[in-house]
């Protein structure tokens, strides 16, 4: 018998960008080479309207157009996953629903940002945007943005529905999501790409990457290792993508410096932003550069 996670949602996931253009508009064929790149290098999900593809800043019928093309694009050769994160629930399910109609097979779902709920009010949320279509899908608990912590015993409960399979945690608590999926059965993906190499050797299915952009081969390669138990090239693995994940995820802002990568690497035409993201500073991109030559990724 294997002993290999289950991966209902893949193991190496693309918290893809939104490309624009200069003018701010949704570039949709950037959007559908981009996606189709990263699948060459070793992607095998690709999740559009999440935070890094800048969603409290695209509308829906943008979200949709996205979803259709990239998946036309992609012609079933990664799994295609949709963000439906908002601090309105009926906002949120307006965006599951559409996004199931324009062709997404699985949702991302974050507990709602600002307005703080209750722990009730956390999975009634969740619950009303989970039952509003019949995709499979992954519960996204990221505390640091939403202001929310989802408990232990909400997700037991959110567990327990047949389709909630997944949870992307990006809490930065390895040994706390190493006793929820023992607890509660679900596929764990790391949503911190500073922690991807923790969470696989503590059992998580894949990785839901932003750093994935520049170089998803990595990931790949680090994901074959831990599966045949090759923990030390793995750890090197991890070793080596290090100043990347910092130059992307350690002092800017994870959209903005993946755009950058992008654009410096010739695989967008422009690393254009919607306010209130800005782009990244001269001084930023010049650093970048650097460790992107360094790590033979220019």
């Amino acid at each position: 018998m294997s002993t290999l996670p289950s991966r209902s949602f893949g193991s190496v996931g693309v918290a893809m960008v939104t490309p624009f253009t200069p003018e701010g508009e949704i570039d949709v064929e950037a959007a559908q080479r981009l996606a189709v790149s990263l699948v060459d290098d070793g992607a095998d999900m690709i999740l559009l309207a999440g935070t890094t593809g800048e969603a409290p800043t695209t509308h829906l019928p943008e979200k949709q157009t996205l979803l259709r093309e990239v998946k036309d694009a992609l012609a079933g050769r990664a799994m295609l996953v949709a963000g439906a994160g908002s601090n309105d629930t009926a906002h949120a399910v307006r965006i599951g629903v559409g996004s199931q109609e324009a062709g997404a097979q699985g949702l991302l779902i974050n507990a709602p940002y600002y307005n703080r709920p209750s722990q009730e009010g956390v999975y009634q949320h969740i619950m009303a945007v989970v039952e509003a279509t019949d995709l499979p899908v992954m519960i996204y608990d990221i505390p640091g943005r939403t202001g929310v912590k989802i408990t232990d015993d909400t997700l037991a409960r959110l567990a327990e529905h047949e389709r909630v399979l997944a949870v992307k945690d990006a809490t930065g608590d390895v040994e706390q999501g190493f006793e929820r999926m023992e607890a509660t059965g679900l596929e764990y993906y790391s949503g911190d790409d500073g922690l991807n190499f923790a969470w696989l050797t503590h059992g998580a299915s894949g990785v839901v990457s932003v750093v994935a952009h520049a170089d998803a081969h990595s990931w790949r390669e680090m994901i074959r290792e831990v599966d045949a138990g090759d923990l030390p090239g793995a750890r090197a693995v991890a070793q080596r993508m290090r100043p990347l994940v910092r130059a992307i995820m350690g002092g800017g802002q994870g959209a903005v410096m993946a755009k950058e990568a992008l654009a410096l690497q010739g695989r967008i035409p422009s690393a254009t932003v919607r306010l209130p993201l800005v782009r990244a500073t001269d001084a930023e991109v010049a650093a970048l550069r650097m460790v992107l030559e360094a790590c033979g990724l220019l």
